[in-house]
């Protein structure tokens, strides 16, 4: 069985998905107890994770105000998630009431929480899809009917990467869904590193949820902009790309990465 495009066997409750243990990290309440047991298990491996959350988080809300102030109103977000509050298009919406975004992922469950909470205006949508189809996502009829391809798009992957393996030939995916977009586009991503800390342990984690966790060096992640001009201060960690308060104690250990470019070609 299919349901826009995706397959229904997706919806699996038994084991962890990583939307929703990231929910429960978030503090919030659309998580099973699988996912807030391997939650809790991820922060006994690694203690930063709480304070990583929420610093990826506001990298997102700063990133997406950088980009709608630049002059974007077309936002597609690539594993958003469940639904946060203030999510995507209500960060955009703030500054720019005309911002359109097409929220994309592949949980059903993710998908039936963001249609109870989003408008009907036709400004914001939610499509199933996965991101290791991106040639389906830009070409999903629901996706096309909010995004314009011919103007200036805003693509987010925040902490959605990393849950690709290099076989599934994540550049390759990236690669597709920037030679959908024109110039004048943005890339908002964010990645979770090993760089800092051994997070081998944490990361085993995920080997039993629905999608498993690959961590990335600084180099690694950087090629991922190939075809984007990176935007000051270039791939930084999260707290302190654009920082509009004091980072919060601990910055420094906290294993994300993000940065935003613009396709200038």
């Amino acid at each position: 069985m299919t349901q826009d495009g995706f397959r229904a066997e997706g919806i699996d409750t038994s084991r962890p998905h990583p939307a929703r243990i990231y929910d429960y990290l978030l503090g919030g309440k659309d998580n099973y107890e699988v996912d807030q047991q391997a939650g809790d298990e991820l922060a006994a491996k690694a203690p930063e994770v709480w304070i990583s959350v929420q610093a990826n988080r506001a990298f997102m809300r700063r990133a997406v105000q950088y980009v709608v102030g630049s002059g974007v109103r077309q936002i597609l977000d690539v594993g958003t998630g469940l639904p946060t509050s203030p999510n995507v298009h209500e960060i955009a919406h703030e500054a720019a009431p005309d911002v359109r975004v097409a929220y994309i992922d592949n949980d059903p469950i993710v998908k039936a929480h963001a249609d109870a909470l989003l408008s009907r205006s036709g400004a914001t949508s939610i499509v199933l899809g996965d991101l290791r189809d991106p040639r389906a996502i830009v070409d999903h009829p629901d996706v096309r009917q909010v995004i314009d391809f011919d103007e200036p798009v805003a693509l987010l992957l925040v902490a959605i990467l990393h849950f690709l393996t290099d076989a599934e030939k994540p550049e390759e995916v990236v690669a597709t869904l920037r030679d959908a977009l024109p110039a004048g586009s943005f890339l908002v991503l964010s990645h979770a590193t090993g760089d800092f800390f051994d997070r081998s342990e944490a990361q085993a984690v995920y080997n039993n949820a629905t999608a498993t966790m690959n961590l990335r060096s600084r180099a690694e992640v950087e090629r991922f902009f190939d075809g984007f001009e990176l935007v000051k201060p270039g791939l930084a960690q999260v707290p302190f790309w654009r920082p509009d308060t004091p980072p919060p104690a601990r910055s420094d250990e906290i294993g994300f990465y993000g940065g935003v470019a613009r396709r200038t070609g």
